[in-house]
């Protein structure tokens, strides 16, 4: 069983059980969307002493939560899973991935980094087909697909596609592969 270091953030207790099936790790559960200044608290000293890694579920909800960690707590990590790996027929979550998926995402955590200098903007989304083309969401599917940065709308993509640090002939590269 890998032994993770950081403290993994997830939404609730079956993404903690989850992942203490198939890893050594310590999580801190959000309970949702009702994030509480406890539990914000809790994460800042966790990042502090370990680290820690943002792993929500690839929805509105997990958005919105792990968007407000970041901007609160600067310096975490970013685990990404694809809406279409982490599903069943009624419901979508971190829970429902297997850990292959689960696996592969841990192995490519992002830092939102928000002090580096944008090396892309929205002319650049527009110019490679992400955004304003029939076929823009296939290819930011695949673009999060490739990166492991999770599907989003453009302006969360363009701030995910920032956060690495991409010039605009690297990510054509990654969309002509």
């Amino acid at each position: 069983m890998k032994k993770i270091k950081e403290v993994i953030v997830v939404e609730g207790r079956h993404d903690s059980a989850r992942l203490k099936k198939w890893f050594d790790c310590d999580t801190i559960e959000t309970g949702g969307t009702s994030l509480s200044d406890e539990v914000l608290e809790e994460i800042r000293v966790m990042q502090k002493e370990r680290g820690v890694i943002i792993f929500t579920d690839p929805d509105a909800p997990g958005n919105m939560i792990r968007q407000r960690i970041n901007a609160a707590v600067p310096g975490c990590l970013n685990a990404y899973v694809q809406k279409e790996d982490a599903r069943t027929s009624r419901k979508v979550g971190v829970e429902h991935a297997d850990e292959a998926v689960v696996q592969e995402a841990l192995e490519h955590l992002i830092s939102q980094d928000e002090s580096r200098p944008d090396t892309l903007h929205m002319q650049d989304m527009f110019a490679l087909g992400l955004i304003g083309a029939d076929n823009c969401t296939q290819r930011r599917r695949l673009a999060a697909r490739r990166l492991h940065i999770g599907y989003g709308s453009a302006k969360t993509m363009l701030r995910r596609l920032n956060a690495l640090g991409l010039s605009r002939e690297q990510l054509q590269e990654i969309l002509d592969e």
